[in-house]
């Protein structure tokens, strides 16, 4: 076989691992019985085993190689795909092995500490650890750093390809210096909401009702995929013939599963409306976790937040809850989805002030990875920028600094892309405005004509437009953090009857 052909009969085996390996995580999220939990992870050992055999294999690895330096002959998505793995694989060799190993060991009790330090209030339990991730993260920015690619830009790297310090700041900037003064105002306003919607009791049998209508609102393809609950919402797929959501039901609260089935949406109606024919290759899937959070915060917030929206569906969600919504209005719903209230806990922050919870901890990673702050300094710096971004000040660690579980698993990076996702949604919303009147398109019930300008301008490239690229195309012009500034002025100053 020619170098093309070990690649492609490499990849071919790689895809079909992946996925039996997927589906094995995807049941064990949804329904695998306690005591099957052992069985399942022997077999999932032997797989990764064949999968890493596979993916290192050294005839794999010289044909990726020789096609990154002989590339003329291949296709414009060959080229792409090829370009992505030999980064990957140009990383994965930097790391050594035992290295890499050992931290995965770490990062197999890391969650465990987190957890209990989290439920027990005690960061001081937690440090010793998190020391050590984070000094294995700056160890690995070591080994990855290119001439162009140096630092926490490295980390930023692997969740936003192209992003650095230097775009973030720029966009974190923007909304210290026109945002915060807003949302601090904002939140300050008195929000009379209705005892009803507070409360109330809506059934989990009602809202699996009103959840499947929702599905057939969105267009959400139930041939590829289905709706299953899970402790905590997820979308997971591997291909645009298969992606799969999950909700979580709270019978106190019936805007939990409303808006997290939306959002869980947006991210599969993006896989889903990815060209098939990526589905056997590398660049099947979102390009990147910024582009992929932009998909769900247009369809969570942008229209599920609507008043258009709801001008169409309360009717129906009234109809569903008609003892628990009985003289509940639309207006009073309104002020109830769309709340403003400045909280400790990131996930459960209105849409306005969100990425100042995302901002805290941007600014915080920035500081580890220059050497401004070290480990044991968090919880005093975490609730400075609390009180200095969002006027709070945590009483509790396990309110503060322990609230997320994400650098337990090493996920330096990750965060701001929560934020620039809703950014990028914003810029999005204010493109397709020029082509379709998304409020009207809304009200009339016709989410397929969003999707189907969701589809041409970004769903359908998969991975192979890098994502800057991908914004530029598809808005006609670089980021803009602007349009997310003035699009949240705009909807909360006419909520609220403020200045903005």
């Amino acid at each position: 076989m020619n170098h093309l052909e070990i690649y492609l009969n490499a990849r071919k085996q790689k895809l079909a691992y992946q996925y039996a390996m997927w589906l094995l995580s995807w049941d064990v999220e949804t329904e695998t019985p306690e005591g099957a939990l052992e069985y399942r992870s022997q077999q999932i050992e032997v797989l990764s085993g064949l999968a890493y055999d596979v993916e290192m294999a050294e005839d794999r690895i010289q044909a990726i190689d020789y096609l990154a330096s002989n590339d003329k002959d291949l296709t414009d998505d060959l080229k792409v795909e090829i370009k992505r793995v030999k980064k990957e694989l140009d990383q994965l060799r930097k790391i050594p092995k035992q290295e890499y190993i050992d931290f995965q060991v770490l990062l197999s009790q890391a969650g465990f500490i987190w957890s209990n330090a989290k439920k027990n209030n005690d960061f001081a339990a937690y440090l010793p650890t998190l020391e050590k991730v984070i000094d294995y993260q700056k160890r690995l920015v070591k080994y990855l750093e290119t001439n162009t690619v140096k630092g926490y830009d490295v980390l930023l790297d692997m969740y936003e390809p192209g992003m650095t310090v230097e775009d973030y700041d720029h966009f974190f900037n923007t909304l210290k210096t026109d945002l915060v003064p807003f949302a601090l105002k904002a939140s300050k306003v008195p929000q009379k909401l209705s005892k009803k919607l507070i409360k109330g009791h809506f059934s989990k049998a009602k809202q699996i009702e009103f959840n499947t209508y929702l599905l057939d609102v969105f267009k959400y393809d139930l041939k590829k995929g289905v709706l299953k609950q899970s402790a905590h919402p997820f979308t997971s797929g591997v291909a645009s013939v298969d992606t799969r959501i999950t909700t979580a039901y709270h019978e106190n609260d019936v805007r939990s599963a409303i808006f997290s089935t939306i959002h869980e949406m947006g991210h599969a109606i993006y896989e889903q409306q990815v060209k098939p024919e990526y589905d056997y290759t590398e660049l099947k899937g979102g390009v990147s976790m910024g582009i992929h959070e932009s998909q769900s915060r247009f369809y969570e917030n942008m229209i599920g937040r609507s008043e258009a929206f709801w001008d169409t569906h309360y009717e129906k969600l009234q109809t569903v809850f008609e003892k628990e919504l009985k003289n509940v209005t639309q207006a009073e719903f309104m002020k109830y989805i769309n709340q403003v209230k400045r909280d400790f806990i990131r996930v459960e922050a209105d849409e306005l002030t969100y990425s100042l919870h995302v901002m805290v901890r941007y600014e915080i990673e920035k500081m580890l990875f220059n050497g401004k702050l070290k480990a044991k300094d968090l919880p005093k710096v975490w609730n400075r920028l609390y009180r200095q971004y969002l006027g709070l000040n945590p009483k509790t660690d396990a309110e503060g600094v322990l609230q997320d579980i994400h650098w337990a698993f090493g996920s330096f990076g990750y965060f701001p892309t929560y934020a620039l996702g809703s950014a990028i949604s914003a810029q999005i919303y204010h493109r397709m405005n020029q082509d379709l009147d998304i409020e009207s398109t809304v009200r009339n019930n016709e989410i397929e004509k969003i999707n189907l300008w969701l589809k041409d301008h970004i769903h359908q490239y998969g991975k192979s437009i890098e994502p800057k690229d991908l914004i530029l195309k598809a808005t006609q012009e670089s980021f803009n953090p602007n349009y997310y500034v003035n699009y949240l002025k705009e909807k909360y100053s006419k909520l609220l009857g403020i200045e903005a």
